[in-house]
């Protein structure tokens, strides 16, 4: 059964750069790469949630994998993840197959959240498919845990399942659920063997005493430092719960102005001098006076 220890760490769920006119700025993403890679992470996850991903068309997703790739040739060790997951079976694979022909090291992938109903039995003939067709062997396949918005989960028996049946391919799960008890659960249930990434901020250290191997956080695009140093001192094995504190305050503020994406993009502008990205609809602009609260409460805390 392969190991994935070597992907372990602190990736950004990163924004994507976007022009007024709604395309996508590559031209951007050294930048941003560049800015992530310096304040400590160990990786990146390109269209995910906080990226907008279900926003943009095939193409223009392979466009950022490739732009991505070229862009992190200054940063050989930053990791790139690339969000892949569609309510189609046809789509996804091909996107997934196109993610590793362009030099991404691994996958996320979304159930197919259309049919909130599907049954494990469904969800493990979908996922086999993909699996099968397009994830090469070691590859880095890890599905999309984030229940709240897609209506569909992963249980501990698929992800069993899956691990069993795919060993040199399905590593694991982003774990987006927000969920502590399944935290707990899936430390309890796999130890090390399946590799997880934690979605939320609040759950980082919890998630690391349950074996998880990282996060991949929307805030991290802008406390990347912070959940380092929690990353780095859980390594030496001396737990920084006083700077879990405090990340967990910044996340619970942040979690009272949804969606992330435009919010986390005005942070950006703000805070690090980036330009104010523009969003997709059906996502809006950040309100300018909820904005400058935000920005407030956020610097009284990180600051």
């Amino acid at each position: 059964m392969t190991s994935y220890s070597h992907y372990s760490g602190v990736y950004a769920a990163a924004v994507t750069p976007m022009q007024a006119d709604l395309a996508p700025a590559l031209e951007a993403l050294p930048r941003l790469l560049e800015f992530l890679a310096q304040r400590g992470c160990h990786g990146v996850l390109l269209l995910g949630t906080t990226g907008e991903g279900p926003s943009f068309a095939a193409h223009e997703r392979v466009q950022l994998f490739r732009a991505a790739v070229q862009a992190r040739q200054a940063y050989s060790n930053l990791r790139l993840l690339a969000g892949t997951g569609t309510p189609s079976l046809e789509e996804t694979s091909a996107l997934t197959h196109a993610a590793f022909d362009e030099g991404m090291d691994g996958v996320v992938i979304l159930p197919p959240y259309y049919y909130r109903k599907a049954n494990d039995e469904g969800l493990f003939a979908w996922f086999s498919t993909i699996l099968q067709r397009a994830v090469p062997s070691g590859g880095l396949a890890l599905g999309y845990h984030i229940p709240p918005t897609t209506g569909v989960g992963f249980s501990i028996e698929l992800l069993k399942r899956l691990r069993g049946t795919f060993p040199e391919r399905f590593a694991g799960i982003k774990d987006s659920s927000g969920n502590a008890d399944y935290a707990r659960l899936l430390g309890e249930t796999f130890g090390k063997d399946l590799f997880v990434l934690t979605g939320n901020d609040r759950l980082f250290s919890l998630a690391l005493q349950n074996h998880a191997s990282g996060c991949i956080t929307a805030m991290a695009n802008l406390t990347s430092p912070a959940l380092r140093m929690i990353w780095d001192a859980h390594q030496k094995g001396n737990p920084n719960a006083l700077l879990q504190d405090l990340v967990t305050q910044a996340r619970s503020l942040l979690d009272k102005t949804p969606p992330f994406p435009p919010l986390i993009k005005a942070l950006l502008a703000k805070r690090h001098d980036f330009p104010r990205w523009a969003v997709r609809p059906p996502l809006l602009p950040l309100d300018e006076q909820a904005l400058e609260r935000v920005v407030a409460e956020f610097s009284a805390i990180v600051d």
